[in-house]
């Protein structure tokens, strides 16, 4: 499995374009094949702070998600409203059972 991290702090005036465009991404992204989950989250300590949790069966499933167009769209059209730059983080995981 994959899990991928991302955050963007947006700034006050683009705070509910970026949730929308965020939310919009998230609901079409879980669609995909191979997606697991994929959620958006507010920031408790910093609630212009958008962080994406992300689970994918396998890398194969995250390439294809990155080269889908409305993807890419997403990635420019929120990077437009960010305060700063965005972050992305990738981890190759295993699920422990019976802990």
């Amino acid at each position: 499995m994959i899990v991928v991290t991302g955050s963007v702090t947006v700034r006050p005036e683009t705070f509910e374009e970026a949730r929308r465009l965020s939310l919009e991404h998230v609901h079409r992204s879980r669609l995909e094949p191979g997606c697991i989950s994929h959620a958006v989250h507010v920031d408790c300590e910093n609630p212009l702070r958008l962080v994406f949790l992300e689970q994918w069966a396998h890398r194969a499933a995250l390439a294809a998600h990155f080269a889908v167009p409305a993807s890419g769209a997403f990635v420019r059209g929120l990077r437009s409203l960010a305060e700063g730059p965005t972050t992305l983080d990738l981890y190759d995981a295993s699920r422990l059972e019976n802990l």
